[in-house]
């Protein structure tokens, strides 16, 4: 089991860019895909973005399609999502994951085998 730690939220105006990072604080991510989830208040955790365990390819939830970015530096054990042109409804605690294999699908489509605490994401109108 790999310890994932999140940080980089906090509260930021419309309009406004974050960085989140996900980093493997036991473990590593052992050539797995990552992704990003969130979960607003009173929601059910959503998808928001997935990469492939070698960095090379990308998928995205339409609503954030041209205003995130996910990237990963393995050798850190390291992923990145950066958030630009933030919107209210982006609003959200957001949760990275690691893949049960190596193609993103495996994040999007199955279940992600860890988890990390989370760190919210508020954006002001």
């Amino acid at each position: 089991q790999v310890q994932l730690v999140e940080s980089g939220g906090g509260l930021v105006p419309a309009g406004g860019s974050l960085t989140l990072s996900c980093a493997a604080s036991r473990g590593t991510f052992s050539m797995r895909a990552m992704g990003w989830f969130r979960q607003a208040l009173g929601k059910e955790r959503e998808f928001v973005a997935a990469i492939n365990w070698s960095g090379t390819s990308t998928y995205y939830t339409d609503s954030v399609q041209g205003r995130f970015t996910v990237s990963r530096v393995n050798a850190a054990n390291v992923v990145y999502l950066q958030m630009n042109n933030l919107k209210p409804e982006d609003t959200a605690v957001y949760f990275c994951a690691r893949g049960s294999g190596g193609p993103f699908a495996t994040v999007v489509q199955g279940i992600p085998e860890d988890w990390g605490q989370g760190t919210q994401v508020t954006v002001s109108s």
